[in-house]
C-alpha cells in the first residue's frame, strides 16, 4: 500500500538515497572502508536511524581526525555492551555520508536480555559507584600518565649513516625503524586514551538517566531542566583555564600592565617576550608560565578536530578573554561566578519535590539518586579536560612531528598535509619513507600523496557547501540509549520536531532543550567558531552552533545562549547553568533562522526562542 502524498513523513532520507555534491565525487576513498554505507550491509544500515553528530564534527573531517570515532566507536560501545551490560542500549555505530558523521543507537530488545543485563550492571557498575572518588583519582593519574609517557616519546630525524654510539653500543636498529615505530605507539595510545575515556563515562550518564527516570515517573509533567538543577553548583577542574585567566587579569592591573598586554597590533607572542624584559613584566610573565601547564592545553574549538589548536598553540585564543577580563576589572564589574545562587536554588528544588513525595521509601530512593548524580557531576565534565583537551593537544602535536618527517623526504609539502591521510594510510607513507630511505632507491610516494592531499583538499572544499540532513532513515519507536538522551538531545520529541510533526511552533519561535533557567531578551550574535568569539558584545544573546570550554570566557559578557546541538547535560547546558545563565539547546536551526542583530527572547524553563520584531 503506497503512503498518501498528503501523510506525515514517518522517515529520513535513506543514506543510500544521497549523492555527492557535484565536484566530490569519489569522496568514499579518503575514508577506511568500515565507515562508509555498503550493499553488504545494506540490511542493517538502511533499517537503522542515523543522526549527524553536528555536536562533535559540524564540518566535514579531513580523513586522519576520523581516528576519533574510530576509538570512541569502539570504546563506548565496549564499555556499554560487553563491560558493564548497560541494560537497555549495546552501543552506538557510526558513519561518513559525505564527509559527515553520522551515528546510531543499538538498542536491547529481548527483555530476557535486558533481565540478565541489569544482574550484571548493578553488580559492576555498583561497585564503581561505592568507590567512586577513588577510582576517579586512579583513572586521573592513568590518563596523566598517557599524556606524558605521549609527550616523551621521540620522533628521530632521518640522518645519512646512523650515528656510531647506537651501533658501537650494540643497540642493534635503526632510527628509521623507530619513526615507523614512534606512530605505532602514537596510535596505539590514542586507543588506549579512549578506552580510559569510557571507563566512567557510561555509567555516570546511566547515575543521570537513572535520576530523571525517577523524576519523570515520580512527579509527571517535571521540566527536564528542573531535573537537572538538582545536581548544579560542582566544582569543575574546567573552571580552571577561564579562572587563570581571570588571575592574570587582576595580576595585570595590580603591575599596571594592562596598555601593554592589550597594545593594539602586536601579536600576543611578541607582547610576552616584551614583558620578559623587565621586573614588572617578568612577574606577570612567571604566572602565565605557571598557569600554562597544564591549564592552556584547552582545545580552542572542537577537541577532536585536528585544526582547532590548544590555547598552548594559539595565545591569540585566550588573549580575547583575558584582554576582556581587564575591561571588566577595570569597570570594576565582578568576575565571580554565581555559585552560592546556584546552590542554594539547587537545595531550594531538590527539597520541594521530596516533599511531594509519598512514602519514606520513597524519598530514600530519590535522595540515593540525587546523591549518585551528583557524585558522578565532576567526572562528567572534568574527564574532557584530560582527555579531550590536554590529550589531544599532545597526540595531534606528535603527529605533526611525524608529518614533519614525510615534509623532510617530499613525501607532503606542509606539516599539516598528514591530516589528509587517514591512519592507515600515514602508517603506508611513513613505511614507504624509512624503507626508501633504507633501500636508496626511488619512492612512489613523493609524487603520489601530493597528488592526493592536492584532490583531497579540493573534494572537502566542496563538501563544505553541502547541508547535511539532520537524521537518515526510519524514526525508532523509542530512544533509550543514555549518551544519545543526555549529550546529543535525541529524543523521540526532538526527532518528530525534525520530521516537522510535532507540535507546530508559531513563525517566531524556535524549539529546543530547556537547558538552564531563567528568561532573557537581547540583541543576537551569531557566531560559528571560536574565531569570532571576539566580536561578542556586552548583553547580547550568543547562538552558535554548540560550545565548549573555550567559549567560556565569552559567558560572562552575555544574557544568555542558544545552541543548534546538545542535550540537558551536554557542556552548553552544564556551564550555563553553573553560570546563571538562560539558555535553550538542541534547537537544530538556530544559527541558521536567527541573525546578528534579530532581538530574541529566550525562555530557559520552556526551551523556547522567540524572535521579536
Amino acid at each position: 500500500m503506497t503512503a498518501d502524498p498528503g501523510d506525515p513523513p514517518t522517515s529520513f532520507p535513506s543514506p543510500f538515497d544521497l549523492t555527492a555534491p557535484l565536484g566530490a565525487e569519489g569522496w568514499e576513498r579518503m575514508y577506511p572502508y568500515y565507515l562508509v554505507f555498503s550493499e553488504e550491509n545494506r540490511e542493517y544500515e538502511e533499517g537503522a536511524l542515523w543522526f549527524q553528530d553536528s555536536l562533535h564534527r559540524p564540518g566535514p573531517e579531513t580523513p586522519f581526525d576520523c581516528i576519533a570515532h574510530e576509538a570512541w566507536r569502539f570504546a563506548l560501545s565496549v564499555f556499554n555492551s560487553r563491560i558493564f551490560a548497560v541494560p537497555p542500549a549495546y552501543g552506538l555505530d557510526v558513519r561518513v555520508v559525505n564527509g559527515y558523521q553520522y551515528a546510531t543507537t543499538i538498542p536491547v530488545t529481548d527483555p530476557d536480555r535486558i533481565g540478565e543485563r541489569l544482574q550484571i550492571f548493578m553488580k559492576r557498575a555498583g561497585h564503581y559507584y561505592r568507590n567512586w572518588d577513588d577510582l576517579f583519582a586512579r583513572w586521573k593519574d592513568k590518563m596523566v600518565a598517557q599524556i606524558h609517557e605521549l609527550e616523551a616519546l621521540e620522533v628521530p630525524g632521518l640522518p645519512r649513516i646512523e650515528d656510531e654510539d647506537g651501533v658501537m653500543s650494540g643497540l642493534g636498529k635503526s632510527r628509521a625503524y623507530e619513526i615507523v615505530h614512534a606512530y605505532d605507539r602514537c596510535i596505539a595510545s590514542y586507543f588506549d586514551a579512549w578506552q580510559y575515556h569510557f571507563e566512567m563515562l557510561n555509567i555516570g550518564y546511566a547515575a543521570y538517566q537513572n535520576l530523571f527516570q525517577f523524576c519523570k515517573e515520580a512527579f509527571p509533567g517535571v521540566r527536564d531542566e528542573a531535573i537537572a538543577q538538582m545536581v548544579a553548583g560542582a566544582e569543575l577542574v574546567y573552571f580552571q583555564p577561564d579562572d587563570q585567566l581571570k588571575k592574570l587579569a587582576g595580576l595585570a592591573l595590580e603591575l599596571g600592565l594592562s596598555g601593554r598586554i592589550r597594545e593594539p597590533g602586536k601579536k600576543p607572542e611578541a607582547i610576552v617576550d616584551e614583558l620578559r624584559a623587565d621586573p614588572r613584566g617578568r612577574l606577570w610573565v612567571e604566572a602565565l608560565d605557571a598557569a600554562r601547564e597544564p591549564w592552556f592545553n584547552v582545545s580552542g574549538g572542537g577537541t577532536m578536530y585536528h585544526h582547532n589548536r590548544s590555547w598552548n598553540d594559539d595565545l591569540s585564543k585566550p588573549w580575547l578573554g583575558l584582554t576582556g577580563y581587564i575591561g571588566r576589572l577595570e569597570r570594576e564589574e565582578s568576575l565571580d561566578r554565581p555559585t552560592a545562587e546556584i546552590v542554594k536554588r539547587r537545595d531550594r528544588i531538590t527539597a520541594e519535590y521530596r516533599e511531594l513525595l509519598p512514602s519514606e521509601e520513597d524519598r530514600q530512593t530519590f535522595d540515593q539518586n540525587v546523591g549518585l548524580a551528583r557524585l558522578v557531576a565532576g567526572y562528567i565534565e572534568d574527564h574532557a579536560f584530560y582527555h579531550h583537551d590536554w590529550y589531544h593537544t599532545v597526540f595531534f602535536n606528535k603527529i605533526r612531528e611525524l608529518g614533519a618527517r614525510l615534509v623532510e623526504r617530499s613525501f607532503l609539502d606542509d606539516v599539516e598535509d598528514v591530516f589528509y591521510l587517514n591512519r592507515w594510510e600515514v602508517g603506508q607513507a611513513l613505511y614507504e619513507m624509512v624503507v626508501g630511505w633504507a633501500v636508496s632507491a626511488p619512492v612512489r610516494g613523493e609524487t603520489y600523496w601530493r597528488r592526493e592531499v592536492a584532490e583531497r583538499k579540493r573534494i572537502l572544499d566542496v563538501l563544505a557547501t553541502w547541508t547535511p540532513p539532520p537524521a537518515l532513515g526510519p524514526v525508532p519507536d523509542v530512544v533509550t540509549d543514555p549518551f544519545a538522551i543526555m549529550l546529543w538531545g535525541i529524543t523521540e520529541e526532538r526527532i518528530r520536531d525534525w520530521l516537522g510533526v510535532g507540535e507546530p511552533s508559531p513563525p517566531d519561535q524556535i524549539r529546543g532543550v530547556p537547558a538552564s533557567p531563567g528568561v532573557a531578551e537581547g540583541r543576537a550574535r551569531v557566531i560559528r567558531s571560536l574565531a569570532e568569539l571576539g566580536e561578542v558584545e556586552i548583553g547580547e544573546i550568543l547562538v552558535c552552533p554548540a560550545t565548549d570550554p573555550a567559549w567560556t570566557t565569552s559567558f560572562g559578557l552575555v544574557k544568555g545562549i542558544v545552541t543548534d546541538v546538545g542535550g540537558i547535560m551536554s557542556h552548553a547546558a552544564i556551564v550555563c547553568r553553573e553560570f546563571g545563565l538562560p539558555a535553550v539547546v538542541g534547537t537544530g536551526t538556530g544559527t541558521r533562522r536567527i541573525s546578528t542583530g534579530d532581538h530574541l527572547r529566550i525562555d530557559g524553563d520552556a526551551g523556547v526562542v522567540t524572535l521579536i520584531p
